[in-house]
C-alpha cells in the first residue's frame, strides 16, 4: 500500500530542511557585510575630515600671521606694486575647473567607468600641474625684482601662505597619480572607493583653502 503523501511537502516548504536556514543565513551574512562596507566609508571619511580640519587650523593661523604683517613692507613693495591679478585668475580658473574635473572622475569611479575615471583624472592633473606652475612662476618673477621670502615680514608671510597651498596642491598631484595607478592596477574595491573619497575631499578642500586666499591675500592686497 501506498503511504499518503503530505502536500505540503511539495509546495509550502519548497526548499530542504535546513536549505532556509543557510539561505537566511546568506541573507543576512549579506546585510551585515554591506552594513560594514558602509561603515568603514562613513569611519574613513569621518576620520579624513577631522585631517582637513587640522589642516584648515594650520591654514588659519598663516592668514591670521598674513592679517597682522600685511603693511610690514620694510619699506619695500607692498602686494599692490607686486601681485599680478590677470595671471592669479588664471591660476583661480585652472584650480576651480580641475575641483569639477575631480568631482566627475569620483562619478565615473562609482559607476566603475575606466574612460570616465582616468579621463578626467587626467584632466584634473593636467589642470593641477599648470596651476602648481603658474604659481612657481610667479615666485620666480617676485625674487628677480628682489622681493623675496626675506625681503619683509609682509613678503615672509606672503610666501609662507601660498608657498604651503602649493605645497598641498603638489603632494596631491602625486597623490592623484597614484590613485590612477591604484585603480588600473586593482580596480574599484570598495577601499579603493574610499581612497578616492578622501582624495576628493582633499581637493575640494584645496579649492576653498584658494578662494578664501585669492580674495584675502590677493584682492585685499592689491588694494593696499
Amino acid at each position: 500500500m501506498t503511504p499518503p503523501v503530505d502536500a505540503s511537502a511539495g509546495f509550502g516548504d519548497p526548499l530542504p530542511a535546513g536549505h532556509g536556514e543557510a539561505a537566511g543565513g546568506h541573507r543576512h551574512g549579506s546585510a551585515h557585510a554591506a552594513r560594514d562596507v558602509a561603515s568603514k566609508r562613513v569611519i574613513v571619511g569621518f576620520g579624513f575630515w577631522i585631517f582637513l580640519l587640522s589642516d584648515i587650523i594650520m591654514f588659519s593661523a598663516f592668514f591670521a600671521s598674513f592679517a597682522v604683517l600685511a603693511t610690514e613692507t620694510a619699506g619695500g613693495p607692498s602686494g599692490k606694486d607686486l601681485f599680478d591679478l590677470e595671471n592669479v585668475a588664471i591660476e583661480t580658473a585652472c584650480l576651480l575647473l580641475s575641483s569639477f574635473t575631480c568631482g566627475l572622475a569620483s562619478i565615473g569611479a562609482r559607476a566603475r567607468n575606466d574612460l570616465m575615471f582616468h579621463g578626467f583624472m587626467a584632466a584634473t592633473f593636467v589642470l593641477g600641474a599648470v596651476f602648481v606652475l603658474l604659481e612657481l612662476r610667479e615666485f620666480a618673477d617676485l625674487v628677480a625684482q628682489g622681493a623675496g621670502p626675506t625681503r619683509s615680514a609682509f613678503l615672509s608671510a606672503f610666501f609662507t601662505l601660498v608657498g604651503c597651498h602649493g605645497l598641498h596642491g603638489s603632494l596631491g598631484l602625486l597623490w592623484l597619480l597614484t590613485m590612477m595607478a591604484q585603480v588600473f592596477a586593482k580596480g574599484y574595491r570598495s577601499y579603493m572607493q574610499r581612497r578616492i573619497l578622501c582624495f576628493s575631499l582633499f581637493w575640494h578642500a584645496l579649492d576653498i583653502i584658494w578662494v578664501a586666499l585669492f580674495t584675502f591675500v590677493y584682492l585685499y592686497g592689491a588694494g593696499l
